[in-house]
This record gives C-alpha cells, sequence and structure tokens, in this order.
C-alpha cells in the first residue's frame, strides 16, 4: 500500500488529502484567508486520525511547490519539510498548475479544449500556463498581466477554459472572445496533486531535503509597516 500525504497551500485554501494510490481516504481543508499556520498541522493530524493510521504510516509526503502565496509556500514547504525528515520518508513535489488542469481536464471531459488555470498575484496579474487535456504544456508558467490581446492567437482557433482564484478578475477582458470559459466555483484542493503525487512516487522523483525551494516565480517584496510610528 502506497499511503502519501498531500499538502496545499499556494492560496488562500489550506487542503491536506491523505490518498492510497490514486484514491482520496481523507480530506481536511477550510477556504478561510490564509489560516495555514494556525490550521496545517491540525489538519494533517485529522486525516491521518480519519484513517485509523499514525504518521509512521504514510509512505511520502507531496507538496504543492506554486507558484502562489510566497508565505502560503513557505509554511507547507516548511511542514513537509519537517515532516520527511522526522520521519525519514521522501518528499514529493507537485506541479500547482499542472495537478490543476489535469482536474480540471477530467471534470469537463473536453478533449479538445484548452486549460488555463490562473493564480491570483494582485490587480490584473496572474500566475497562469496553458495545458492541453492531457496536462502537456502549450504555454510556460508564467506571470502575465492580462488585458485585452492576452490569449488573443490562441482563443481565435481554441476553446479554453480559465479557472482559478485569478481567473474571474479576468473574465470581464475576455467578454467578446467567445471561446473563453470561465469554470465557476474552482475549489484549491490538495485532491488535484493525489494523480501526480502517485505517479512521482512510482517514478521514485523525489526531492532532495536539503535543496528543495518552492516555485516562487517572483522575488518576495515586504510591504510596508503597518504599525503606527513606524515606516
Amino acid at each position: 500500500m502506497t499511503y502519501i500525504l498531500n499538502i496545499e497551500t499556494t492560496t488562500k485554501s489550506c487542503s491536506v488529502v491523505l490518498s492510497l494510490k490514486n484514491e482520496i481516504v481523507a480530506v481536511k481543508e477550510s477556504q478561510s484567508n490564509y489560516t495555514h499556520s494556525e490550521n496545517i498541522t491540525l489538519f494533517i493530524s485529522d486525516v491521518i486520525g480519519q484513517a485509523s493510521l499514525t504518521l509512521n504510516a504514510i509512505d511520502a509526503v507531496a507538496i504543492s511547490k506554486g507558484p502562489g502565496s510566497y508565505m502560503g509556500l513557505r509554511i507547507g514547504v516548511s511542514t513537509a519539510k519537517g515532516l520527511c525528515y522526522a520521519l525519514n520518508k521522501p518528499l514529493i513535489a507537485v506541479d500547482t498548475l499542472k495537478a490543476m488542469a489535469l482536474k480540471s481536464a477530467k471534470t469537463e471531459a473536453d478533449e479538445n479544449a484548452l486549460y488555463c488555470p490562473m493564480i491570483d498575484a494582485r490587480r490584473m496579474e496572474v500566475y497562469c500556463a496553458l495545458f492541453n487535456s492531457k496536462g502537456d504544456y502549450l504555454m510556460p508558467t508564467a506571470a502575465h498581466i492580462i488585458n485585452e490581446s492576452s490569449f488573443e492567437k490562441e482563443l481565435a482557433d481554441n476553446k479554453i477554459y480559465f479557472f482559478g482564484d485569478g481567473a474571474s478578475k479576468c473574465m470581464a477582458v475576455f467578454k467578446n472572445q467567445n471561446h473563453a470559459h470561465l469554470i465557476e466555483n474552482y475549489v484549491m484542493s490538495a485532491d488535484a496533486m493525489v494523480p501526480l503525487a502517485y505517479e512521482h512516487f512510482e517514478n521514485k522523483q523525489f526531492e532532495d531535503l536539503a535543496y528543495f525551494e518552492p516555485f516562487y516565480l517572483k522575488d518576495f517584496i515586504p510591504g510596508a509597516a503597518k504599525i503606527k510610528g513606524l515606516r
């Protein structure tokens, strides 16, 4: 048996899923606004308890590697690394956008369409990539400022599904594009990681605990202090 603990913290969603091979065994998640530090260890304990297992029974820990929230990624990866080190288990890194695309392609069951996951990067900027229904990259992961010319060439000949927490704010830009479709209420969850995590496990595609870093995509720029008297 192959139990994998899947952790998703790239957005405001904090999600933990325990899987057995390609099957979901237990889920605990919250869509509240960035409560990762308060919830992640409690959620891990909860899914392990749901399955009546101990942490030593898991075979690997999988982390959604980004891009996404800087702090969310830091919290998720540090938790995953700590577990792997303490339990002597391998670490698996799952491509966040690819996992999202494969989940939506399975849900929509539209083999001829393209899939564009979007993670909010503030204002009209998103982290996104473009995939076919098999999860092959057609456009690499990048931070894009969405405007009227975005995806113009691709939308001319292809139906594209847009989804994720950055997609809804972009749809007004595509209002004259008949081939642009929004997948509403897409929920960011570690359940999307399960197939890729198991595939990586079978292929022994593990990360080096000492050197693995999340895929931030952009450098972290701290905001100005909001405490009165500080600048």
